[in-house]
């Protein structure tokens, strides 16, 4: 199975890049016996069919990049050497989790994974997609002077673990100004405010390493990421989705990339 895919433009290409790091699936097949049958039937925190959402986005220029695994197998948001990206004492997952956000363990009780494990999986499958989209902003920055890039996730309304109270609705997050221009966060912020959802800026999450990683202001590249409720696009439980909503939501998001492309070009 390849590690990503790359979906491109269907209009004229614009320096704008989406990842949606967290919806993949994919088990290796020489890791699949690894993992508790029950959690795999489960895939707990995926961020489900958010790669649908997003499906506009080729229409407005914008190449987006999707990977085929698991976050389980490692996570892509992740700091490489598995430093915490928060000190408020807060429950995350690590670069390759061994329990879900719920705390329960996802490996069988006989398998430990160990460094050496985790730096295949560095090699395989977190380098890749991280170099992909270096290359990807790269090119855009030499042909348009600029390049933006959105990082795209969503949550379940409530996970103690995380947060004691339930998140709000939407999240931009551009680690405290330092990932993106003011200019391109005011205008992410404005258009998703018109929606009359509530809208927090860098509370409680300011951005995962992708969005840290990638923004670099003063070089013109600049990133945020996006934090939403499952339940705005999906249904109350959270496991299935739904045209009405996401389709509000949809023309929300439309709307704000579409100012935001009119502020790079």
């Amino acid at each position: 199975m390849k590690i990503f895919k790359i979906i491109e433009p269907t209009t004229q290409v614009v320096p704008f890049v989406l990842s949606i790091p967290h919806c993949g699936t994919g088990i290796p097949d020489n890791l699949s016996a690894l993992y508790q049958k029950s959690q795999l039937e489960n895939l707990d925190d995926t961020d489900w069919f958010l790669d649908e959402l997003y499906d506009f986005a080729p229409s407005l220029g914008i190449t987006t990049i999707v990977p085929y695994y698991s976050r389980w197998v490692i996570d892509l948001n992740r700091e490489p050497n598995n430093k915490s990206l928060y000190s408020d004492g807060r429950i995350i997952t690590s670069l390759c989790p061994t329990t879900n956000f719920l705390g329960q363990d996802i490996y069988k009780s006989d398998y430990m994974l160990n460094q050496q494990e985790i730096e295949i999986r560095l090699t395989h499958y977190f380098n890749p997609y991280h170099n992909k989209i270096n290359e990807l902003l790269k090119d855009f920055k030499s042909k348009f002077n600029q390049a933006f890039f959105w990082d795209a996730h969503s949550i379940r309304r409530h996970v103690p673990s995380i947060h004691k109270n339930p998140f709000p609705d939407l999240i931009i997050g551009d680690n405290d100004s330092k990932s993106c221009d003011t200019k391109f966060t005011k205008i992410t912020e404005n258009e998703l405010m018109k929606s009359g959802l509530q809208v927090n800026y860098n509370h409680p999450f300011k951005g995962g390493y992708l969005t840290r990683s990638k923004g670099n202001p003063s070089q013109h590249i600049h990133a945020i990421q996006l934090e939403m409720c499952k339940d705005l696009y999906m249904n109350h439980n959270e496991t299935k989705y739904e045209e009405k909503k996401a389709a509000k939501i949809k023309k929300i998001l439309k709307n704000t990339f579409q100012h935001l492309i009119e502020s790079l070009i």
